[in-house]
């Protein structure tokens, strides 16, 4: 955690620097595993506002509560000349009253690639900005809950293959942004209960979404969906899906706030709940 402090630091620094030169919203905001993209789902598009010729990235603090749970995210990414993306995060677990005290802690290093095209501004309205990304996950508490419940692994690391695309006036003359995604992956709870299970080891592909309808130039309102594997025998688990309004008034910084439902977890049904983001960008 010093570390993040002195990350968070440095934001504080760089966050009112001039953050490039891309229409604002055009970089996302920074998901739950730290990359470029909405809450639950990544985007193909490079995260920050830095141009072909231009640097530029962003960092976030996000919390989710849920019924029985607490997830919280510290994250910080980089984009370079708006064809690559690095980006670390942290995400601590607190398992609240399911028991009491004790935290599961992820660590997660990306790197995102646009291999083609252009989401804003490309010479066909239908063809996408397509990225290819790696995650490489690593669970510090693996011992305790993960293994237990029949997890094979403590650490993995994840294919996402996205295709973004915004369109103008598209949808009742406002702007109209659509992503999906593909996840080659065998972690449990996004990696927080571990990699693999009892019930397959396998990786296998899983499918993302998301929607969002510009109401203003500073107001995005969309849906996100994510699919998650069900490997472990002893707590099912359910897919994701979410609703979210971000509030992006300038290219310096932005909110989200979203609803989400995450299912299943750890045995305790249905968990919801709110989701807040705060991020800034350099």
């Amino acid at each position: 955690m010093r570390a993040w402090c002195g990350v968070m630091a440095c934001w504080a620094v760089v966050a009112f620097a001039d953050p490039g030169g891309r229409l604002p919203a055009t970089g996302g905001v920074v998901q739950v595993e730290g990359a470029g993209g909405g809450g639950l789902t990544q985007w193909a598009l490079i995260s920050g506002y830095g141009t072909n010729t231009e640097w530029g990235g962003a960092a976030a603090v996000t919390v989710a509560e849920l019924d029985d749970f607490r997830l919280s995210v510290v994250a910080v990414n980089v984009g370079l000349f708006d064809t690559l993306e690095l980006s670390l995060a942290e995400q601590r677990f607190d398992l609240q009253d399911v028991v009491p005290g004790e935290t599961l802690r992820q660590h997660i290093a990306g790197i995102k690639w646009r291999v083609w095209g252009d989401a804003v501004f490309s010479d066909s309205p239908w063809l996408p900005q397509l990225s290819v990304a790696a995650y490489h996950k690593r669970n510090r508490d693996f011992d305790f809950i993960p293994a237990a419940l029949g997890a094979r692994d403590d650490s993995d690391t994840e294919l996402v293959l996205s295709a973004s695309r915004l369109w103008f006036a598209a949808l009742a003359g406002r702007n109209l942004l659509l992503n999906v995604s593909g996840r080659y992956s065998r972690a449990n709870q996004f990696g927080l209960l571990g990699f693999g299970g009892d019930d397959g080891n396998g990786r296998r592909w899983l499918a993302e979404a998301s929607v969002g309808v510009f109401l203003t130039d500073a107001l995005l309102l969309g849906a996100e969906y994510r699919q998650k594997p069900d490997l472990l025998s002893a707590v099912a688990e359910q897919h994701a899906h979410g609703l979210f309004l971000a509030y992006v008034p300038n290219r310096h910084w932005a909110l989200t706030a979203a609803w989400l439902n995450l299912g299943d977890i750890a045995g305790q049904r249905d968990q919801q709940g709110a989701y807040l983001s705060l991020q800034l960008n350099f």
